[in-house]
């Protein structure tokens, strides 16, 4: 079934006949909306709308035709190599399930054997710079930690963000205070490593918990929250809280 949809992308491609929009795109172009895409999948799979994933995996399927296209037209590589290559990595990765040897390495030890035959010798290499940054801090964070670079409990952990939440405090320039912030940010994220908590999810529940707090006060005060004083809004606020 795949076939129609390269068929549709080669012709929309074609530098002669194809659409105007179509063929101009470059891989830096599209990436934004590869990544857009992702994020809408997430989204459907969050609000369990089975329409709207199926949709949404369309999406994201057309951005990795249309880059194995963008590929193949400069001739690096084609769909069917992308193919080839993810089932190649999958079995490999899967020695225990695709191999009858005894005493097969795991899967950790595998992807350290690939990023040495890759040239990547650091426990860090490989993890994408285009991430969310408190996602990308996370893994950097779990990569570190598996090869023994990490705190032994959660005490120095949670030390460790009071002592930067201070060094806030010291700071002086605003790039100081930029810096100390990160600072922060990154112990957060190791704290909530330590707790077993994803902290890419954490975040995004608590925001999603407070827009639905504040629509609630937004709904129930008559008049402008400018106009309010922080005691007013705070007595919506816990009403808000109680109705959850």
């Amino acid at each position: 079934m795949i076939t129609p949809l390269l068929e549709i992308m080669r012709r929309l491609r074609d530098p002669e006949t194809g659409c105007e929009w179509d063929t101009v795109q470059t891989f830096e172009s599209i990436a934004p909306y590869t990544i857009e895409e992702a994020y809408e999948v997430a989204d459907a799979i969050e609000r369990s709308d089975m329409d709207g994933l199926k949709d949404e995996l369309g999406d994201l399927l057309l951005q990795v035709v249309f880059h194995s296209q963008i590929a193949t037209d400069q001739g690096h590589f084609s769909f069917v190599d992308v193919v080839e290559a993810i089932c190649e990595k999958m079995i490999r990765r899967h020695p225990h399930i695709f191999s009858e040897a005894d005493n097969t390495p795991g899967w950790e030890q595998i992807k350290a054997q690939e990023r040495a035959q890759n040239g990547k010798a650091s426990a860090l290499d490989g993890v994408a710079l285009a991430l969310p940054a408190l996602l990308r801090a996370q893994k950097i964070q779990k990569r570190a930690a598996r090869v023994g670079f990490d705190w032994p409990d959660k005490a120095p952990v949670k030390a460790k963000l009071l002592e930067e939440l201070e060094e806030v405090e010291q700071a002086k320039t605003q790039e100081d205070i930029h810096e100390e912030i990160g600072d922060v940010l990154f112990s957060a994220v190791n704290l909530a490593r330590h707790y077993g908590v994803d902290a890419e999810q954490a975040l995004a529940d608590a925001t999603r918990k407070f827009s639905k707090r504040f629509n609630i006060v937004e709904s129930s005060v008559r008049q402008d929250m400018n106009n309010m004083s922080i005691d007013e809004l705070e007595e919506e606020w816990e009403k808000a809280k109680s109705s959850d």
